[in-house]
């Protein structure tokens, strides 16, 4: 695979108070216990990376977050609002989107199809030439069918749909999983953009040489616990805990 040069890392996000605070986060699939008690808080305009082995609980974070998953207990406020009990739609209405790993892209729909289907839930909402500034491969692709897009253009699909709802605050589940590095850089280039258009950004990612560009702060998840955090100033003192934790 060849190297590709990524974007230079972000800035650090100004200081302010968490627009997104989890607390004591308990969650079950059933009866299996997945998360433990997960503690950690999102700053207005920042992207914050969290980071495991797989089956760590990181996707499952996202999906408490969102309401996807039923069985969970713990307080989740996102601007000031207690959310825990709070249906995915009521969530999404509020201003929180959600780009699963998986995608989501309706086969027999084309781009635009795609694009058009989800409602715009708040002003503010990008338009499709917006979209098509950040992608421009999906203009190109604007009548083709999921079936017909590739992986790369699958996410970029799947990101620029959640950016039409008006959302602001953005949760993706690693968005570079199986993408070329040319896409990947292009991925990180559209989340560096996004942040300096005011989007705070939650992201899943096992790809830490590219979280590395992009992240302001990070989270490390293990056994369905935070087990430690910092920032992105300091992660040349923190490369041998990396090391340890994911084996990077």
């Amino acid at each position: 695979m060849t190297e590709t040069t990524m974007a230079a890392p972000a800035k650090t996000a100004a200081t302010g108070n968490p627009v997104l605070t989890v607390e004591n986060l308990e969650a079950w699939y059933g009866e299996s216990h997945i998360l433990h008690g997960i503690n950690f808080n999102v700053k207005s305009g920042e992207v914050v990376t969290l980071l495991g082995r797989n089956g760590a609980g990181k996707t499952t974070t996202l999906k408490s977050i969102m309401g996807i998953i039923g069985k969970r207990t713990g307080s989740i406020k996102f601007e000031g609002n207690e959310i825990i009990k709070t249906s995915s739609d009521k969530i999404a209405k509020q201003g929180i989107a959600f780009c699963p790993e998986e995608r989501g892209i309706f086969s027999s729909l084309d781009v635009r199809e795609n694009l058009m289907l989800p409602p715009t839930i708040r002003p503010g909402g990008l338009s499709l030439d917006q979209i098509f500034e950040l992608f421009p491969n999906l203009k190109e692709r604007l009548n083709s069918q999921g079936t017909k897009l590739s992986g790369g253009e699958q996410q970029m699909l799947a990101i620029g749909r959640i950016l039409r709802t008006g959302a602001r605050f953005l949760m993706l589940d690693e968005p570079t999983e199986g993408l070329a590095p040319v896409i990947i850089q292009q991925i990180g280039h559209t989340i560096a953009r996004l942040k300096s258009e005011g989007f705070t950004i939650l992201l899943v990612e096992q790809n830490f040489r590219f979280a590395a560009t992009v992240a302001d702060r990070y989270y490390i998840v293990e056994h369905g616990k935070i087990i430690d955090g910092f920032a992105n100033s300091e992660l040349s003192a923190n490369m041998d805990k990396l090391h340890t934790y994911l084996g990077v």
